[in-house]
Formats: structure tokens, sequence, C-alpha cells
């Protein structure tokens, strides 16, 4: 099972950081509004359906190659998907921020800093400061705990109709 949740959770998390670092350059991409919108969008939902297939996609894959696996096989491999997948994702996540890309987050954060100065007091100026300090942090344990619960959820929910159930196999006659 661990070796199936491995491979899926490494596709899961590396489909999820291409859509990070291809979201990442559409913004830096001079396009008009409406289009960048749009293209975020498609880009998102072909990000949620795409995980969505690709989980069931191992989930069936596992079920075939283990004939004695049930639902509660399929939930547990899938949150194994979950954790792991996050985990790639979040580690991903943080280099961006850390080591990849700091100055765009700091410029970003600079830019919301100096739109937002006159309403904020000194006390909300030094959190936001130390938030900024941590920013790496706090987006790697953010995405893990998000993409973790995601997984289980859709585990959960992919999980009841893998393998599935056939609702008249105790009213057949016996053979």
């Amino acid at each position: 099972m661990w070796n199936t949740a491995g491979k899926a959770g490494l596709f899961l998390g590396l489909t999820s950081t291409a859509f990070l670092f291809i979201s990442q350059l559409q913004g830096q991409v001079e396009i008009p509004v409406f289009v960048n919108s749009i293209l975020s969008f498609v880009l998102w939902t072909a990000k949620f359906i795409g995980c969505i297939w690709i989980m069931k996609f191992f989930m069936k894959q596992f079920t075939a190659e283990n004939k004695e696996a049930t639902n509660s096989n399929t939930f547990r491999l899938g949150m194994a998907m979950a954790i792991l997948s996050a985990l790639v994702y979040s580690a991903f996540a943080f280099a961006n921020v850390a080591f990849i890309s700091p100055d765009l987050y700091t410029e970003q954060m600079d830019a919301m800093m100096q739109q937002m100065a006159p309403m904020m007091d000194s006390n909300t100026m030094s959190v936001m400061e130390t938030y900024m300090e941590n920013l790496a942090q706090i987006t790697f344990f953010t995405n893990l705990i998000y993409c973790f619960l995601y997984g289980t959820v859709l585990s959960f929910i992919l999980s009841r109709n893998i393998p599935s159930k056939d609702p008249f196999a105790e009213y057949k006659p016996e053979q």
C-alpha cells in the first residue's frame, strides 16, 4: 500500500507544485485582467479535477492489483496519498517562499503594507513584520494541514465506491 501511496503522493504533489509555479509565472506576465482571470479559473479547474482523477486512478489501480482490498483499505490508501502529497507540495511551497522567489513575496507584502499602512496601528504593523519573517514556515504548515484535510475528505468520498459493492451479493443463490 505504501508503495502505491508513495508514487501517487509524489505525482499528486508534483501536479499541485506545477500549478503553483505556473500560477506564479502567470502573475508575472503582462496580460489583460479578464484573460488572466479566465486563465486562472481554467488552470485551477484543471488542477482540481486532475487531482481528483489521479487519486481515483491510483485507488482503482490498487483495488485491481489487490482483489481482497476493501473500502477501508482504499480509504487508508487515500489518506496515505494525502499526507505524502501534502508533504511534497508543502516542501516545494516552503522552498519557493524561502529560497526560490523570496523577493516576489517581499514585494507583494511591501505593496500591501504601503496600501494598508494608514489603516494600521503600530501593533498591527509589528505583527505583520513578524508574519513576514515567518512566512515560509507558515506556508509550509498551512499547506500541509490544508492538503492533508482535502485529500482525506476526497479519499473518504472516493473510497465509498472503490471497490464497488454488489448490493445483491447476499441475495444470490449459493453456487
